[in-house]
């Protein structure tokens, strides 16, 4: 560990953070601490901010405004030292087509003045560690969507980084790839690799995170863990009722709310279903059942993060 390292020292500490392009804030004002080994995440629809605080983070776009420090040190005056201690897995793969996938990680390791013999043996581990040894002369062209991202996140290891920055690292991966990364970022997080993420997958955060922030145009609108934020911002169930209407008949919205009224602390109508926020739902069903409604389907379920996240974001597309 080096000097400006410690225990209880914020691996990434921001106060006030901004980023401007112009007369654009991307990032309002942030305020936000990383742990040493702690796995963080941005969480928030896109636009909101989230990859341009990484690339703070990264030093890679500069602060306009406020504090941020990175192992303590500051990202304009110790690019170089912080750069040399991330571990960094970009939106896109940025894999060389031209390389093996070997050669893609010793080449890489170069950069970071590795001798040809220390990059070839900390890529033959992580590309154990990552499960693509048997891919190790291919070709990256060939690979599968979630191949490539696996051999990203090995090649942003090979410096043994202390931090580890995954900017929607899933992105367009099917299931299974989704949870073999999940897989390997657990156990990165397991060996004291402190993960600071960003996605808009509900899941994802749910299954990575200690912790998260929630950004929305720019700001941070709640931060907690995925079990905090549920607790504070929804009830315990969700009640879905979907409701049989048929073609061209018009729409009874205004009635149903009429039905729906003092039934739960909150309700939200949508197109194709109403959410009743309760904390029994089947309590709540039978209530409305007892009103007289007869939805065509009914269905409790556990509230989620996704539930916050809609609460706090809205459900309306961003521009």
């Amino acid at each position: 560990m080096s000097e400006t390292s410690s225990a209880s020292q914020p691996q990434i500490h921001a106060r006030g953070l901004t980023k401007r392009f112009g007369s654009f804030t991307a990032v309002d004002g942030i305020d936000f601490d990383v742990a040493p080994g702690e796995a963080f995440g941005f969480l928030g629809p896109n636009g909101a901010g989230k990859t341009s605080a990484m690339r703070m983070i990264g030093t890679v776009s500069p602060v306009t405004a406020g504090e941020l420090t990175i192992f303590g040190l500051d990202p304009a005056r110790h690019g170089a030292r912080i750069r040399s201690r991330l571990g960094v897995v970009p939106q896109a793969d940025t894999l060389d087509n031209e390389l093996s996938v070997l050669e893609n990680l010793l080449i890489y390791g170069r950069y970071f003045d590795l001798s040809w013999a220390e990059s070839r043996r900390r890529a033959t581990e992580l590309l154990e560690f990552v499960q693509l040894t048997e891919r190790a002369n291919d070709q990256v062209e060939p690979l599968s969507g979630g191949m490539k991202r696996r051999l990203v996140i090995a090649r942003a290891l090979i410096n043994e980084p202390s931090l580890l920055l995954l900017d929607e690292p899933t992105t367009g991966l099917d299931p299974q790839a989704r949870h073999l990364l999940w897989d390997r970022l657990y156990r990165l997080k397991q060996r004291g690799v402190t993960l600071c993420l960003t996605t808009h997958y509900m899941d994802e955060a749910e299954q990575l995170c200690d912790r998260l922030v929630v950004m929305d145009r720019a700001k941070i609108v709640a931060e907690g863990s995925p079990r905090e934020l549920i607790d504070r911002y929804v009830t315990r169930e969700v009640l879905e009722l979907r409701f049989h209407r048929p073609e061209g008949e018009t729409d009874d919205s205004a009635v149903l709310g009429k039905k729906l009224e003092g039934l739960a602390e909150r309700i939200e109508q949508l197109p194709d279903r109403v959410l009743v926020y309760a904390t029994d739902g089947e309590a709540a069903a039978a209530a409305a059942y007892e009103r007289g409604l007869r939805p065509a389907s009914v269905l409790v379920r556990r509230s989620s993060l996704e539930d916050v996240f809609l609460r706090l974001t809205g459900r309306s597309l961003a521009e």
